[in-house]
């Protein structure tokens, strides 16, 4: 989980803790890792809502490989970060969306993301869905990613080796 954007400070972000606490309650065999963003909009209602959730790790923010890192090893990723919202594809993680509208749409079309916003019913309800469907947990892995397909430096390359050859 990642959050940070000031459209949610407030009631959203208060609901979407209160969602992942439920979410920790409701599934014993999920663990959350929300790297705290410093922003004082975000640490007060994570510490006051989330503190001592059971299998729930409030950590530092992390930087950019050790945060790529702990993507690849979750299952689903719960964000508002547009950059996650473009990586996550490439790691075959699907995800939740923690605002009303996003920047890359092309995502939420080619079912790499969904937008869930900040009400808490939604995005429990989508977390429920993600854990009860197994095609729904390899729907990242399957779907093609809107972004490329992670060979574009190559292509570039090779398309200047052959004007210069």
């Amino acid at each position: 989980m990642t959050g940070h954007r000031r459209e949610s400070f407030g009631e959203g972000f208060d609901s979407l803790c209160r969602s992942l606490r439920h979410i920790a309650r409701e599934y014993q065999d999920l663990q959350i890792v929300f790297p705290v963003h410093f922003n004082p909009n975000v640490r007060e209602p994570v510490q006051r809502i989330l503190s001592g959730v059971e299998r729930g790790f409030l950590i530092e923010p992390e930087e950019y490989l050790p945060l790529v890192y702990l993507m690849t090893s979750c299952n689903l990723i719960i964000t508002d970060s547009g950059g996650i919202q473009e990586e996550a594809p490439s790691l075959g993680k699907s995800v939740l969306v923690t605002r009303e509208t996003t920047e890359r749409p092309e995502a939420v079309l080619a079912g790499t993301v969904t937008l869930v916003g900040t009400r808490s019913s939604k995005l429990i309800q989508e977390v429920g869905k993600f854990f009860a469907d197994h095609d729904s947990q390899r729907r990242g892995v399957q779907i093609s990613n809107p972004y490329g397909d992670g060979f574009a430096s190559k292509r570039i390359v090779e398309s200047f080796m052959s004007v210069f050859a």
